[in-house]
């Protein structure tokens, strides 16, 4: 690991009393340049590198001088256990803020083949908005193209048990860059037509304006296609784009979400817009919508509904911070309401592939709610639910041949199905296994963990770890997860869904009880998440 310290980094005016640091470089410059073989190695740069690192190691002042992270950097390059050396770094912080940590410690995981470690890496480094963000972003894209094109390789099989040399591609990643570049190249004449798209060969006119909303964006006013929108706050973020509330033309009773991403995405805009197409109305609600996609050269910019009453995700936690879980009931009504979901969007040939609780935002009737019209979801129980967004990484099976089968990993902790745990095809399962973890969260308040038990034929079969309490409903909880975490290719179909769901319809509509519980419940949630 060759590191070369610039000349203009250490030659300057600053005396050594000012910058004590300053004449440790010029030392290390001088041994660097002295050494014949051009390696970083000797045992007099050896001792000066780990005495400068002793020297300033507890010293706030370079605890983010980028300078003294290529000193440690150097003394990693030295060590046979280049690890060890980059978790002290993290545990002492240094320079916990520069994106050359986070990039230079994936890079050395991925040249070890740990490869999600590596992606865990650039995920931490993101999170902490290490500067220059763009870089890392950057790195980040290049990472993910090098991992698809890894897949892709490793999906190409032999046949014939390996006695020919002809090769075939066995399974599709959806994800891969090279399929995705594929599929926007297909839809590319479509997307043109959609009302609400813009497109531009041209970066964002104003970019300075989008830069400065990571850091302080409430109350700034940006303008997008001759329109002003002025920013009430960020509402989420992700590794590649941040969701921000926003007023169009600073009105308050206009609110819509901006999301903004780099580089720029315009597959989410066409599967709204198949959705659109292919959702009835009475379901459509469910699934979020998007108004416009402006797209960019480096940015792409789409303006969605704006929900107001939080996600799944906050309503699990307001039991969570009370040591509590979600009350059964209130388990069952959001299961239906997600299952009605799968159902729908399954039997219109789209997977939505990032199937978890912080994408399912929050519906509340705009009426009041009656006993009647519950199973039907008519009346203000047809405003009353749940709205699934992010569409980032939707599957439109319409793009793929009849009998597809998927690889690849979703790469979400906690949501990856045991298909992608060992390596083997999904299809529906990314979704299905998604759902099963967002009850199991609602249930328990922590995500599921699986294992192989023995089934009464003998077989094996995956069940949750954590036993169900005895004052619940059991086997209509034990019903749902045996059958859904146990699908097998070929196997799955919608009767499934609506079977598991019925079952759950019928228990609630058994007793007039547990839809009066089921009103209180959702009053009072709605009562918590706003004033939160």
């Amino acid at each position: 690991m060759a590191i070369i310290i610039p000349d203009s980094q250490i030659t300057t005016t600053t005396t050594s009393a000012q910058d004590p640091l300053l004449p440790w470089l010029w030392s290390i410059k001088d041994a660097l340049e002295n050494s014949t073989s051009g390696n970083v190695s000797g045992p007099g740069l050896a001792d000066l590198v780990s005495d400068c690192i002793k020297t300033f190691g507890g010293t706030v002042k370079y605890k983010n001088d980028v300078r003294f992270l290529k000193i440690w950097f150097l003394s990693i390059g030295m060590r046979e256990d280049f690890e060890t050396g980059f978790k002290e770094l993290l545990e002492q912080e240094i320079c916990i803020g520069n994106s050359l940590l986070y990039i230079w410690y994936a890079v050395f995981l991925e040249s070890k083949g740990r490869l999600n470690d590596a992606n865990m890496i650039y995920e931490l480094g993101l999170l902490r908005n290490a500067e220059p963000l763009e870089w890392l972003k950057k790195a980040k894209v290049l990472f993910i193209d090098r991992m698809s094109e890894l897949v892709n390789t490793h999906s190409m099989k032999l046949n014939d048990g390996g006695e020919s040399t002809k090769f075939v591609e066995s399974y599709v990643n959806p994800w891969s860059s090279s399929v995705m570049k594929d599929l926007l190249s297909k839809i590319n004449l479509k997307i043109l037509k959609y009302e609400g798209y813009h497109s531009s060969i041209k970066p964002y006119p104003k970019k300075m304006a989008l830069n400065s909303l990571r850091n302080s964006s409430r109350n700034k006013v940006i303008e997008i296609g001759g329109k002003k929108y002025e920013i009430k706050g960020c509402a989420g973020t992700g590794g590649f784009a941040q969701v921000y509330k926003s007023y169009l033309d600073s009105n308050p009773d206009d609110v819509v979400a901006l999301k903004i991403q780099t580089p720029p995405f315009p597959w989410e805009f066409y599967i709204y817009r198949q959705l659109d197409q292919r959702v009835t109305v009475k379901e459509r609600s469910s699934f979020g919508c998007a108004h416009e996609m402006y797209l960019y050269s480096d940015y792409s910019i789409l303006i969605c509904d704006y929900l107001a009453h939080g996600t799944l995700q906050d309503a699990i936690n307001l039991y969570v911070v009370l040591g509590k879980t979600m009350e059964e009931v209130l388990c069952i009504y959001y299961t239906i309401e997600m299952l009605y979901m799968l159902e729908t969007l399954h039997n219109i040939g789209i997977i939505h592939g990032d199937f978890k609780p912080d994408n399912l935002l929050i519906r509340y009737a705009r009426g009041k709610l009656t006993e009647d019209g519950f199973r039907e979801r008519s009346g203000p129980w047809n405003d009353q639910g749940l709205c699934l967004v992010d569409w980032g990484r939707g599957i439109d099976l319409q793009l793929f041949p009849e009998n597809v089968e998927f690889e690849g990993d979703c790469r979400t902790s906690g949501f990856r199905c045991t298909e992608m745990l060992e390596n083997k095809p999904w299809k529906y399962q990314v979704d299905i296994y998604g759902f099963c973890v967002v009850v199991h969260t609602m249930l328990h308040g922590s995500y599921m963990d699986v294992e192989k038990k023995v089934s009464s034929d003998g077989s094996f079969v995956y069940l949750p770890k954590t036993s169900f309490k005895r004052y619940w409903n059991v086997e209509l909880w034990k019903n749902l997860f045996t059958k859904l975490l146990n699908i097998k290719l070929g196997d799955y179909n919608m009767e499934l869904l609506q079977s598991i769901r019925e079952s759950f319809q019928d228990y609630m509509c058994s007793n007039p009880q547990l839809i009066r519980k089921l009103k209180e419940l959702l009053a009072k949630q709605r009562a918590s998440l706003c004033t939160a």
